[in-house]
């Protein structure tokens, strides 16, 4: 049985450098996020959800809230999701160039034998 040696000074790998200080001041004023396309802040939280979309406009009408929540009314009534130009919502409206391409037979028997009969 071999006795455990008993370690003088523990030296640990990670350097601190100096002393850990809080910041005197730290600003918390509101400020545009760097990557944001417009480098401003929106002038109030409800100028921001007439112009914001997610899952269709926010900005919807009294009678399309059903009890005062988007998903009371049917989605026709919150009005066209429309996508920007450039911009897709699915892969089958991008052009052929980039549209999944279709399995061939060939292709799909060599993926059931698990590879083996591309050398058969």
């Amino acid at each position: 049985m071999n006795a455990t040696r008993a370690l003088a000074h523990r030296q640990p790998m990670i350097r601190f450098l100096g002393k850990r200080t809080t910041p005197a001041t730290i600003d918390h004023t509101p400020h545009p996020h760097p990557a944001s396309p417009t480098h401003e802040l929106p002038n109030s939280f409800q100028s921001y959800r007439k112009k914001a979309q997610q899952h269709g406009p926010l900005n919807a009408t009294p009678r399309a809230l059903v009890g005062g929540h988007i998903g009371g009314a049917a989605g026709k009534n919150l009005g066209p999701i429309e996508a920007a130009k450039g911009l897709y919502f699915d892969r089958s409206e991008l052009p052929q160039r980039f549209q999944q391409l279709s399995w061939t037979q060939a292709e799909m028997d060599l993926l059931e034998s698990g590879g083996a009969s591309q050398w058969a």
